[in-house]
Order: structure tokens, then C-alpha cells, then sequence
């Protein structure tokens, strides 16, 4: 019985520790950039697959027609990350590059989702009994360096880009994680999308709502990765003002606390989201 006890508590500590935000910690090999570049990356066959999969809503998540995707389509999102790593991301400017990693997060949580299909939940997605999610594996190589999705979020675009940006677009394939974006970052495209998704996911009940006792309930994006924000209930209230919308933005005006957080890690999965259209 003692040693089951103390299996379980370590499960709780082990469960609890991977949830814990990681810091934005600099990997200083790719702080390399070519500003002067005009170059572009080649992001077509991951914006047809969004294209083609991606649900847009817009009183509920974007949802992903996961059982929808063809074979073949999944083999061109598997070649699309393949092409991806070897791309010398050294060469582009900071647009490029922001994109290309945004895309690569999210190209690559897709085909994990994929390959584990039917499945409730990323965080039931990984290797061995204490594993709550596929963020820390390193399924990826780029100029020779093995990437996990916990390196291109923590230690290449947070650090990198300090606007708290980076959360909008990104995405972890659950209900209450901003929006998938139906079409392919560019750096053309990237600042202006990111905005777009912010606006989206504030103005949601997913970013932010007020329950039956009038408490202000945000997203627990807004707890984990607070110091992104500003790391103050003020702070935070402030940038999502920013993206409100004008009503909205009046009654975040006369509050000065955030009550709660809330958060769903239930899959992104058109076949479950109820509209309510």
C-alpha cells in the first residue's frame, strides 16, 4: 500500500511539474538572422492543408476535420516538416523566420495528433505512464540541432520576440489555445495574422469571460506565461484591453483584478465542437 501511495504522489508531482510554464530561456544559436533578406519561404503545402481542414467559427474554436484528412494529405504535411528542417534559417530576416517557426510548431502538433488519432487530448499524446503531452520529445532536427516544441516556443520565439504575440499563434491543438489559423504564416503575413488571432481569442469566451457572480475569468495562458503579459492582474487587464472590442474594453476598464483562470484541454476536433451557430 506504501509504495502505491508513493507511486501515486509521484505521479502528482511529476503530472504537476509538466504542467509548470517553462521561462522564455534564449537558445543563442538561433539569434542568427539576415535582416537585409528578402528571401521567402515556400509555405504552400501547409497553408492547402489549412485550407482544407481548418473550420473557422466565429462564436466557437476553429475546429481541425482530423478524421477528414486523407493518407495522402497527411504524407504531404509529413513531407511539408521534412522540407521544413532543412531549411538554413540563418539566411532570413526576422518575419521570415518567426513565421517559418510558428508554422513548424504547429505543422508538427498536427501530424502528432494525426498519427495518435482518435484521441481525447494532446496531453494524452507521449511516451510512458508519467507523460502529459508530446512538448519536451525532440521529433524535430534543424541545421543539425534536435528541436522539441517546448525549444521553438520557450527558447526561440518567446525569448526572441517579447510581445506576448508568440501565444496567439502558436498552438497546442485544445479548445482554449488560441486559434489554429486557417491559412499559413508568411513574413508577409505574420504580425498582422498574430494580431487578428489575439483580437479573435480576447474578444472569446476561450480568452476571457465573466461568470454568474460577475468575476473577471481569464485563460490560464494569461497565469502560466504571466510575466509575458506584464505579470500583473493590471498589466494583464491592460493588454487585453488592447484587443478588445469597444464594449468589452469599457468593462475591463473598471476592474483592476482577475478573479479566476480557466482552461479546456479537450482536442480542437470540428467532429466535437458544438458551434452553437
Amino acid at each position: 500500500m506504501r509504495g502505491f501511495v508513493t507511486a501515486l504522489i509521484a505521479l502528482f508531482l511529476v503530472s504537476t511539474a509538466a504542467m509548470a510554464a517553462p521561462a522564455a530561456d534564449l537558445w543563442p544559436r538561433w539569434q542568427a538572422h539576415d535582416e537585409d533578406s528578402t528571401a521567402t519561404i515556400d509555405h504552400a503545402a501547409y497553408d492547402a492543408f489549412l485550407r482544407n481542414y481548418v473550420v473557422e467559427h466565429e462564436h466557437a474554436p476553429n475546429g481541425v476535420r482530423y478524421d477528414a484528412v486523407s493518407a495522402a494529405d497527411h504524407a504531404k504535411l509529413k513531407s511539408y516538416i521534412q522540407a521544413m528542417q532543412k531549411v538554413d534559417i540563418d539566411d532570413y530576416n526576422r518575419d521570415v523566420q518567426r513565421a517559418y517557426w510558428i508554422n513548424l510548431y504547429n505543422a508538427l502538433t498536427l501530424d502528432l495528433v494525426l498519427d495518435a488519432y482518435p484521441v481525447d487530448s494532446i496531453r494524452d499524446i507521449g511516451d510512458g505512464l508519467f507523460s502529459s503531452g508530446p512538448w519536451k520529445k525532440r521529433y524535430l532536427r534543424v541545421d543539425g540541432e534536435k528541436l522539441s516544441l517546448n525549444d521553438i516556443e520557450h527558447r526561440i520565439l518567446r525569448p526572441i520576440w517579447r510581445d506576448g504575440l508568440t501565444h496567439y499563434g502558436v498552438n497546442c491543438a485544445s479548445l482554449s489555445c488560441p486559434d489554429l489559423s486557417a491559412k499559413g504564416y508568411t513574413g508577409d503575413n505574420v504580425y498582422t495574422l498574430l494580431r487578428e488571432n489575439a483580437r479573435d481569442y480576447v474578444n472569446s469566451a476561450a480568452g476571457l469571460a465573466f461568470n454568474d457572480n460577475d468575476d473577471l475569468v481569464v485563460s490560464k495562458i494569461y497565469e502560466w506565461y504571466g510575466k509575458d503579459f506584464g505579470d500583473s492582474d493590471r498589466a494583464i487587464i491592460s493588454h487585453l484591453r488592447r484587443f478588445a472590442d469597444p464594449m468589452l474594453s469599457v468593462r475591463l476598464d473598471m476592474r483592476s483584478n482577475i478573479e479566476d483562470y480557466g482552461y479546456d484541454w479537450s482536442l480542437n476536433d470540428e467532429a466535437a465542437i458544438d458551434t452553437k451557430e
